[in-house]
């Protein structure tokens, strides 16, 4: 019995630093900087005449199937899943300014309002997304600044009402962009439902777009890629 119980203890203690160290290595990684480390490296030099285009941003952009929309186009997908403005911040560097992109399209707050990172302020959002809109500047990086889908509830964290919130932090967006000459790309327009919500034609889960929502999005970038880059 005495044998059981050591290898008892011996097996829990083992599943409970290997818990541990699974937390402490995300913990360490809190911006996911290694998500992209090898694309990164890997990227493949552009062709003359070429301008290389990063998209920045969550699980909205993560999800994008860019393959098919943008088939053969220097576009570079850097979405990652959860992510809130402070961590997008922490990887802009390596994942945005490294690249050596003409133009950064970012998007992004979602996951902010749903707290993933915690409790986050309309104007700590909008302060991230300057700080990245700054860091491109300096970097000589065009930019455009999307607008947040809407949503009427979160399905992993309900109950913080984000209708109202999503809609005055958009205003926040447009407001700068209007102000700092940046071209802000409204998707919120042409997705939101009577409810303030994400059309339910557009989205399964009334958060993350659908490829009907996909359809939708794309023409509004591709021109305001065009518009952005045509300008000197």
């Amino acid at each position: 019995m005495n044998l059981l119980m050591k290898n008892l203890k011996s097996i829990y203690f083992i599943l409970l630093l290997s818990l541990f160290m699974g937390q402490n290595a995300e913990a360490q990684d809190w911006a996911n900087l290694n998500k992209y480390q090898n694309e990164n490296a890997a990227l493949q030099p552009l062709k003359p005449g070429q301008k290389r285009v990063v998209f920045m941003g969550d699980s909205i952009t993560e999800g994008w199937p860019f393959p098919e929309f943008f088939a053969g186009k220097p576009y570079v997908n850097r979405g990652i899943s959860g992510q809130t403005t402070p961590q997008m911040l922490i990887r802009f560097r390596p994942d945005v300014i490294a690249l050596k992109p003409s133009l950064v399209i970012i998007m992004a707050g979602t996951n902010d309002i749903a707290e993933n990172t915690g409790p986050s302020t309309l104007e700590m959002i909008t302060d991230n997304l300057i700080s990245m809109v700054e860091l491109a500047k300096a970097n000589h990086i065009k930019i455009i600044l999307c607008s947040v889908l809407p949503t009427v509830d979160f399905w992993w964290k309900q109950g913080l009402q984000p209708a109202e919130k999503i809609v005055k932090l958009n205003a926040m967006i447009k407001k700068y962009a209007d102000a700092n000459g940046i071209l802000y790309l409204d998707y919120y327009s042409a997705m939101v439902n009577e409810q303030k919500g994400l059309n339910a034609a557009y989205s399964g889960d009334g958060v993350h777009p659908n490829k009907a929502g996909y359809e939708v999005m794309y023409p509004l970038v591709e021109k305001a890629i065009a518009k952005v880059l045509s300008n000197k």
